[in-house]
């Protein structure tokens, strides 16, 4: 691919938050340092899982977390690694009354040559700031704080799993801290870092669809609001639509939008489509970046791979129910999948729409795209490196993969 061209798909910029949404930037110039990171080696080293028993997601953290607090008054302090410990919080804190709360999540990858490797995370650096700048939280370096999470990692890279598929989760927090009850920005804030071992989401070779419910009174968000950003309060309304779609035999939620029924996301996955389109041609889609979406990195990094294959078009549009109908009913949809952090790629089989059970013939159709995607993102996330030891790939590395290889 040339140079040209891969400098054109990594120009690409989210969304910018316009400044006016928080006020003066007066709190922005205070930034942490990696280099004054400090470090607390924890004393009690916890018991790691058992290889011979599976990870639930979530529920096993490893022995250190970083952790880095601010006010308005003296700014960011020094950042520091310290043992895995609760948190120690106000009960006025405005994260809790008022979901001033943002976080993301990425993973570390360990190779056959045993080093590790974080997957794309200058991409959870861009979309982390715009979330935390919509909030009206403090600015802060991205590579400055990309440095303390590799740090973190590193500490804590023993906890990596070995097995293929499976991956260390990096959860970084960032939650308004203010001791009151008025609706404002906060002055106070904490940024943590957490880290989980977690298996890989399918088992072994296998690759289990999810069937959708999609009913359109069920709205996961709108145009000019935060649907965009990777806040808890986007996530925290799902839950009761989760359990609908579980009473009518679903296992998750298609979120629709608008008057013509929109395709926005599945579950908190974004959503493809590999079809033939009603001009004959054969194409990706995937609906645009308008501001009701969540840009996931591995929507994006599904994007790229696509485009330098050249095979078939490459698209962000917006997609409807009633163009999924009528392609369903004149065979041209091949394949429907989400894509996230923690499946990567998860094939569907079913849409519950208006009383009717649509069949998706994705997995009749090998699913060959799908089962390709989750090859090249494996290859790449256990192979790119910068230098030595644990290090993110570059966007160069990352696009120099050849497909197949």
């Amino acid at each position: 691919m040339a140079a040209a061209a891969v400098g054109q798909i990594w120009a690409r910029k989210l969304l910018p938050v316009p400044w006016l949404l928080c006020g003066p930037r007066r709190y922005a110039s205070s930034n942490f340092k990696a280099a004054d990171l400090q470090l607390e080696m924890t004393q009690e080293p916890r018991k790691k899982p058992d290889p011979s028993e599976p990870l639930v997601f979530g529920k096993t953290f490893t022995d250190h977390m970083l952790m880095v607090e601010w006010n308005e008054k003296k700014g960011w302090g020094q950042p520091r690694i310290q043992p895995f410990q609760n948190l120690i919080l106000h009960p006025a804190c405005s994260a809790l009354h008022y979901s001033l709360q943002l976080f993301e999540g990425m993973k570390a990858f360990k190779g056959s040559d045993h080093r590790v490797r974080l997957f794309r995370p200058w991409l959870n650096m861009d979309r982390m700031l715009r979330s935390a700048l919509r909030l009206c939280l403090p600015s802060f370096d991205k590579v400055e704080l990309l440095e303390c999470i590799r740090r973190l990692v590193e500490v804590d890279k023993d906890w990596v799993p070995d097995s293929v598929g499976a991956s260390l989760y990096v959860r970084p927090v960032f939650l308004g801290n203010e001791p009151s009850l008025g609706v404002a920005r906060s002055t106070q804030a904490l940024l943590f870092v957490i880290l989980c071992p977690v298996d890989s989401y399918f088992p072994g070779d296998a690759m289990s669809p999810v069937s959708l419910l999609a009913d359109p009174t069920f709205i996961r968000a709108w145009v000019g609001g935060v649907g965009d950003c990777k806040l808890g309060g986007n996530y925290g309304p799902t839950v009761f639509v989760q359990q609908e779609a579980k009473k009518q035999g679903c296992e998750q939620v298609l979120w629709l939008y608008g008057s013509d029924h929109q395709l926005t996301e599945v579950g908190t996955m974004n959503i493809f489509i590999y079809w033939t389109y009603e001009d004959g041609v054969l194409e990706l889609v995937t609906p645009p970046l308008d501001g009701v979406i969540l840009p996931g990195v591995v929507r994006q990094s599904l994007l790229d791979l696509a485009q330098t294959w050249g095979e078939f078009r490459v698209v962000e549009r917006k997609i409807t129910m009633k163009e999924v109908v009528r392609a369903l009913e004149e065979g041209r949809v091949r394949e429907v999948f989400g894509s996230g952090t923690a499946c990567q790629v998860c094939p569907v089989h079913q849409i519950l729409y208006e009383g009717k059970h649509l069949h998706i013939p994705t997995m009749e159709n090998g699913p060959e795209l799908i089962l390709r995607f989750q090859k090249e993102l494996k290859a790449i996330q256990v192979r790119c490196t910068l230098g030595d030891g644990l290090d993110a790939c570059s966007p160069e590395e990352f696009m120099s993969h050849e497909p197949g290889d």
